[in-house]
């Protein structure tokens, strides 16, 4: 049977951890949504997410740090420091990246990838601990709206994800996205 644990919950990190370390799809809370989560180098594991919410396109991922994501950058010097401010803001960035950093499944076009640093304790602590990039994308099905109860998503997705990290009721919304357009410009997408 699927586990349900609180984010405070001591055993919550190294369940989380081991689940993506063999290829689980987990469910954990961050400050805006709950989100899909699993190693962002694992093609069966992102192809499991891709089959749950019925679409294929690309997945954003979540880190820890800018100093994480500053190597990984595929832009001009001079472009770095403003790419590395806008991802102190708490939104999602799509810039793009050097081969190799995550699964070509969740790029976009160019070799870009969507990037954010939530503000939510459990994420925090679970980008520190586990060694790779992991996806983030809200809990549902798609052109259904993102699932903001545990309840309700250990109802829905109780036989399909492997662990559910909760934090009771997330009344938030997506988090901004920015798209990174070359030369210091940017387009909002939402």
């Amino acid at each position: 049977m699927i586990e349900n644990l609180n984010y405070k919950n001591k055993t919550a990190l190294k369940k989380a951890c081991q689940i993506l370390k063999t290829g689980g799809i987990i469910v954990y809370p961050t400050d805006t949504l709950y989100g899909f989560g699993c190693d962002a180098n694992s093609n069966e594991s992102i192809k499991k997410i891709n089959k749950l919410k019925n679409r294929i396109a690309p997945m954003s991922i979540i880190v820890n740090s800018k100093k994480m994501v500053k190597p990984w950058l595929k832009v001009k010097t001079s472009a770095k420091t403003e790419i590395l401010d806008m991802l102190s803001g708490g939104g999602t960035i799509i810039v793009p990246i050097k081969v190799n950093i995550v699964s070509d499944l969740i790029c976009g076009p160019n070799n870009t990838l969507g990037i954010r640093i939530p503000n939510h304790p459990f994420c925090k602590k679970l980008t520190r601990l586990y060694p790779n990039p992991i996806t983030t994308t809200s809990v549902n099905r798609t052109k259904k709206p993102p699932m903001t109860d545990p309840f309700k998503i250990y109802e829905e997705f109780s036989n399909s994800v492997d662990l559910i990290i909760e934090d009771g009721i997330i009344k938030g919304k997506g988090s901004t996205i920015n798209l990174y357009k070359g030369d210091n410009t940017w387009e909002k997408i939402r």
